[in-house]
This record gives structure tokens, C-alpha cells and sequence, in this order.
């Protein structure tokens, strides 16, 4: 058996990005929460893996299968843009465990009002750790930015949900189940955006397809942050929409009613499940290596890349997670 070739693109996904059947199994290995349970040990040696083969190293016996797991392994824990290790629960393999924990209790514990201060305040905290983890770029943050757009997104995200549910006292029930969504919803909206400002201040790296950096664009920021928002909403409605009426079926039922310590487990459940699947489609809406013409760009960077490269058309970006 020969040496692996040197012109395999793992710059690139191992699937088609151009459908959404290919980027949905992108996604469904780069959500993978067994990714969560490999060793410093054994990301180091995928890394090692990747930048050698990138540097036109193969590493011995190593097969196409073994290279595209460890492009894998690598991508499932390192920032694409900056190569830093990304910290446990802000990787996209920690999105599934950890929601369907927060989104379980949200869903479970959404009657008073500190249950649903402390689970918001949670969720937030935690999205803020996503967002901040899976930015696009490589720009500095500074931890009085980073401050202030944590205390604003989780201050919006409490005042929503509790807003909503002073709005929700007289009605059934099963309307009330769903003041989380809603509260989930609108503190994406300001979360997202606000804790990657520094992309809507700087703007974020556009390169041409060979990867060659042309600049960076505050207009293809806003397309990837709006593209992530959406992507994140969808996540969140199989998860929240589904349970709470399933549960409230099953809440009048004497089986729960003799056991309502099955309540949160359950509960639990059914949102990890719907997750599992939800994550990685929702992820799978829009490329990861998003496009955007020249002639959209600022009207600088487009002067610029039409001086330095006239057949340039087509300009791209990473637009994060």
C-alpha cells in the first residue's frame, strides 16, 4: 500500500456544501457529542495530523478515511480562524448534552418566577459561551465588550421571559409552555448579535476561493450573524415546541401523576432527542463557507479587490455557528 496522495482538500468539508444533504452530514460529525469524551492526548495527535498534511507531510500508514477523522477530531475542537483549542462546552459536540439539560429544565421549571430567572440566566450564560467560542474571524474582543454584551443579552433574555409569562397568567396552560421559546427566540436576537459586535465593528476576513484573505466586510458580518440567528431559532423549535405538548398530554395521565419526579428526566428527553437531530440540520441551513458577490460589499474592499483582481466576483467568509 503506497503513501496517502498529497491533493486531498481537507480545507474544505468531505461533503458537497453546495446541497444540504451534504452539509447536514458536515454537520451531524461536527455535532457528534462522543467528540466531548476524546483526550487532550488525542486532539493534539489529530491537530499534529492535520497541519502536517496541510504542510504536505503525510503521516505513515495513515489512510483517507483516518485523515478525514482527524480533520474532524481537529475541527470539532479547534476555532477555525484563530487555531485556538476551543473551551469544553462552547464546541458545537457539547451543543446537544448541554441544551437539552438547560432546554429540559427551562421547559420543566417555567412556573415561578426565580425557576425561570435562574434557568434563563443559565441558558444565556451558556449561549454566551457559544457564541463568543464560534465567532468568525480572528479579532481581538476585549473582556469589557465581552462584559457588556453578556450582561445586556442575559438582562434582555430574563426581561423577555418574564415579561411574557406575567402576559401568559390567564391563559391555558399549554400557552404558558411555550414562553420559553419565545423568550429563547428573542434572546438569540440580541445575544448573538451583541456578543459579536466586534465583527459588526471591524468587520470579519473575506477571502476568494482559493482562501487567498481580499480583506474584511462589515456587510458579510451581518449576513453570517443574521444566517447564525436564524439557524439558532430553528434549533430551538422541534426542541421547544415539541416536548411541552407532549408533556402536557401526558401530565393529565395517572401515570405521571403517581410519579412527577419523572417530569424533568423525561422532559430531558424528549428534547435531547429532538436535538439530536435538529442541531445539525438547523446548522446545515446555510454553508459554513458562506458567499457574497463583490458588488454587495463595502464600496472600499470592492474598489479594492476590482483594482488588485478584476475577475474576482465572488468573495467568502467562515460566517461562525
Amino acid at each position: 500500500m503506497g503513501d496517502l496522495p498529497l491533493d486531498i482538500n481537507i480545507q474544505r468539508p468531505r461533503w458537497d456544501q453546495s446541497t444540504f444533504l451534504g452539509r447536514a452530514r458536515h454537520f451531524f460529525t461536527v455535532t457528534d457529542p462522543r467528540n466531548l469524551l476524546l483526550s487532550d492526548d488525542q486532539l493534539e495527535a489529530s491537530r499534529n495530523i492535520v497541519q502536517n498534511y496541510r504542510a504536505g507531510v503525510a503521516t505513515p500508514g495513515l489512510t483517507e478515511d483516518q485523515l478525514w477523522r482527524a480533520k474532524y477530531v481537529y475541527d470539532s475542537a479547534f476555532h477555525p480562524d484563530t487555531g485556538e483549542k476551543v473551551v469544553l462546552i462552547g464546541r458545537m459536540s457539547a451543543q446537544v448534552p448541554m441544551n437539552m439539560t438547560i432546554t429540559g429544565c427551562m421547559l420543566t421549571f417555567y412556573r415561578k418566577t426565580p425557576t425561570v430567572v435562574f434557568w434563563q440566566w443559565v441558558n444565556q450564560s451558556f449561549n454566551a459561551i457559544v457564541n463568543y467560542s464560534n465567532r468568525s474571524g480572528d479579532a481581538p474582543i476585549t473582556v469589557r465588550q465581552l462584559g457588556t454584551a453578556y450582561v445586556s443579552a442575559t438582562t434582555g433574555a430574563v426581561a423577555t421571559a418574564l415579561g411574557l409569562k406575567s402576559l401568559t397568567k390567564h391563559l391555558p396552560p399549554l400557552v404558558g409552555r411555550f414562553v420559553p421559546f419565545a423568550a429563547v427566540a428573542a434572546a438569540n436576537c440580541i445575544n448573538i448579535p451583541l456578543m459579536r459586535q466586534r465583527e459588526l465593528q471591524v468587520g470579519i476576513p473575506v477571502t476568494d476561493e482559493a482562501g487567498q484573505r481580499l480583506g474584511h466586510s462589515v456587510t458579510a458580518a451581518k449576513q453570517g450573524i443574521f444566517q447564525v440567528v436564524i439557524s439558532r431559532i430553528g434549533m430551538a423549535i422541534p426542541a421547544m415546541a415539541i416536548p411541552p405538548v407532549i408533556m402536557n398530554t401526558l401530565e393529565k395521565k395517572d401515570f405521571l401523576k403517581r410519579r412527577p419526579w419523572l417530569g424533568a428526566p423525561l422532559q430531558v428527553g424528549l428534547v435531547g432527542f429532538c436535538l439530536v437531530f435538529a442541531t445539525p440540520l438547523c446548522c446545515a441551513l446555510f454553508p459554513q463557507r458562506s458567499s457574497i458577490h463583490v458588488t454587495r460589499l463595502e464600496p472600499e474592499l470592492r474598489a479594492q479587490i476590482q483594482a488588485q483582481n478584476p475577475s474576482i466576483e465572488v468573495a467568502y467568509y467562515n460566517k461562525g455557528l
